[in-house]
């Protein structure tokens, strides 16, 4: 029996190989995946209802620093792996559309349980959102007829800015959709006042969970203010619910449609025309024209049921001398 030993039979099958640039390209590809970091990031982006992450998110899942985080984004994205956009203060990561099924088959053969087996552009079936995508652009669609003057695209990045970040607290998922058109329309409104589509006073209430002390007193300047003022309220760091003891005086002040806890955006503080925070220290950003208050009130999440009845009416109190000065023409009651 003779063997060819030439290298003729394999000419077909060479041609068929993986050529040096493809080979280059892959093989920095599978290095800059060879870190359990990045290799989180990427699941938790696959696994998000909006399929898509920011620098704080991997921070709180990885307990590293958001620096380190970034540096770890970045050799995934010059490899073409993550695109990024830019909104407001943070950038938000997405897996590169070239790039969606491979790593989803990578993560689906290692660890299944860290992607979302929905079809494709759906998620949160569990929470009830059946289809998030369809419902987000249906959003988009109802406040761009609503706000004219704000370009379509923003819009669309307001929604679902404003979805990935409600939905990063466990306990909305629930109810993410209407919260989230609630929270984009209020920064829409926060836009057009920043472009100066406004005409009464601002102000914002900042606390750090947005769960007590800032929704009483964002709820008792709507109360007495009405129409006359613009009122808004946000946490540094949102906590998932209103505290137990305060929803009853939220709801005799009738307050509980837009008493969730939301984060706090820039764009709220830049709207503002008074930003009065309550026990964050110096979280708020500064800009000039802006007039900054801290309350030093006692926090209701503290507190007993006496307790929150206390602060209630020292919230009261400062709200009173607020709008005494903000809107003297009003007739408070005694």
């Amino acid at each position: 029996m003779t063997v060819d030993t030439s290298c003729d039979s394999l000419e077909s099958i060479t041609d068929r190989a993986m050529g040096a640039p493809a080979a280059d390209q892959v093989a920095r590809a599978l290095k800059a995946l060879a870190d359990p970091l990045r290799l989180r990031a990427l699941s938790l982006i696959a696994a998000s209802p909006t399929h898509e992450a920011c620098v704080c998110d991997i921070s709180e899942l990885t307990n590293v620093s958001q620096p380190t985080v970034s540096h770890h984004l970045k050799v995934l994205k010059d490899v073409g792996l993550v695109t990024s956009q830019r909104r407001g203060t943070w950038v938000y990561y997405r897996i590169s559309p070239d790039h969606t099924g491979a790593i989803r088959s990578l993560l689906e053969s290692f660890a299944p349980a860290t992607v979302d087996h929905g079809e494709p552009g759906l998620s949160g079936v569990e929470d009830g959102i059946a289809d998030l995508d369809h419902m987000l652009d249906r959003i988009t669609t109802d406040l761009t007829d609503r706000f004219p003057a704000i370009d379509p695209t923003r819009i669309r990045d307001v929604v679902r800015d404003s979805s990935t970040a409600l939905a990063r607290t466990a306990g909305l998922r629930a109810h993410l959709v209407v919260l989230a058109e609630k929270f984009a329309r209020q920064r829409l409104e926060d836009l057009n006042r920043i472009d100066g589509v406004a005409s009464v006073p601002h102000v914002l209430f900042v606390c750090v969970a947005n769960a007590g002390r800032s929704q009483l007193a964002a709820a008792l300047l709507n109360h007495y203010a009405g129409d006359a003022i613009a009122v808004r309220s946000a946490g540094s760091a949102p906590s998932e619910s209103v505290h137990a003891l305060v929803q009853p005086a939220l709801a005799a002040l009738g307050a509980t449609d837009d008493a969730f806890p939301k984060p706090l955006t820039d764009d709220a503080v830049r709207a503002a025309d008074v930003v009065i925070t309550m026990g964050c220290g110096d979280v708020c950003p500064t800009y000039p024209g802006i007039r900054y208050e801290d309350w030093a009130v006692g926090d209701p999440a503290l507190a007993s049921p006496e307790g929150v009845a206390a602060i209630r009416a020292d919230i009261d109190a400062r709200v009173r001398d607020l709008l005494a000065d903000l809107a003297p023409h009003l007739q408070l009651p005694a």
